[in-house]
């Protein structure tokens, strides 16, 4: 009976020694999460700090005047009459040429977004599912693309859209930004490895076509995967100043990043030397037309939050 019982006097030995140690060690864990805890709420609030001030003195930077800039408070409000009077400076500028560069840039990127998500899901579906030959290699010159530099391509970009007679055109921007090996890869990864195979081998069983597997099994499947690409590629498009700035030289093609710089440079905005008794446009106005580039990203992004939210498996299984 007394061998029976020791080892269990043994352990309860063991676990009355341990219970002070434990009691003792808790309340230095949970001082020590709550510290780290309190870290990284400092960093994520000073990072907010730093994100959202400069959006809030843009939004209010256009309500005051040049001199209210330097004599109000950075967060003052000034008036929404002087939202009109800025935009009313802005287009004094070569007679209203800022709403043909706002156009440029609406149309061009809505192309650029139809094209690169396009291609790219279709070529990430077929590499995940078709027997393609050379898929691997494919799949590596997908990830070196990714991996140069975009401003390495302008030179060979700008000498193909020359041979090819279209520089100075939109399609030089439109076709050149289209290239989307993120997107490609992207979508790859998603279609071999988040929607069930069987659910591809069930349609085929079905009597569909690839394409008709693509269109009704696939496709339906992967909005959030279409939304987080329209993202990337819309902010991508809407932003890029080097690539339109090589590729065009015209007035009536410049997208709305790089026409802002040609108007910035000419205009006492940024050079008071220049302009300065001709056109009034000043830092409340360079504010404004920052508004019109930050805005249409921010709408963008609501707009496809909900399919990047959505689980990307969502509706595959009927419950």
């Amino acid at each position: 009976m007394t061998a029976t019982t020791k080892p269990e006097a043994e352990r309860s030995f063991q676990r009355s020694e341990s219970r002070p140690i434990g009691r003792t060690a808790a309340p230095h864990r949970r001082a020590a999460g709550l510290v780290g805890r309190g870290a990284v709420w400092v960093a994520l609030i000073s990072f907010g700090i730093v994100s959202v001030v400069p959006m809030i003195w843009l939004v209010l930077a256009p309500s005051k005047s040049a001199a209210d800039l330097t004599g109000l408070s950075p967060f003052a409000f000034g008036s929404f009459e002087q939202y009109g009077i800025a935009w009313q400076n802005l287009m004094l500028f070569q007679d209203g040429r800022l709403l043909l560069w706002l156009w440029n840039s609406i149309w061009y990127t809505a192309s650029i977004v139809g094209i690169s998500c396009t291609t790219a899901v279709l070529a990430g579906y077929a590499l995940a599912t078709a027997p393609i030959p050379f898929r691997r290699t494919i799949l590596i010159t997908t990830l070196v693309a990714m991996i140069v530099p975009p401003v390495a391509l302008v030179m060979p970009l700008f000498i193909e859209v020359t041979a090819i007679g279209i520089y100075n055109t939109p399609w030089a921007i439109i076709l050149t930004s289209s290239f989307f090996p993120f997107g490609t890869f992207l979508a790859y990864i998603y279609f071999a490895t988040s929607i069930p195979k069987e659910l591809y081998e069930a349609a085929r069983i079905d009597g569909c076509s690839e394409f008709g597997t693509f269109a009704r099994v696939a496709l339906p499947l992967a909005k959030g995967l279409i939304g987080m690409l329209a993202f990337f590629s819309f902010t991508a498009a809407w932003v890029n100043y080097f690539l339109p700035y090589v590729l065009v030289n015209s007035g009536e093609v410049l997208t709305l990043p790089v026409g802002l710089g040609v108007l910035f440079s000419a205009t006492p905005a940024l050079n008071p030397g220049m302009g300065a008794s001709i056109l009034p446009i000043r830092q409340p106005e360079i504010a404004l037309a920052g508004l019109l580039v930050a805005v249409p990203i921010l709408i963008v992004f609501v707009a496809s939050s909900k399919f990047l939210v959505r689980g990307v498996l969502a509706g595959s299984v009927k419950s």
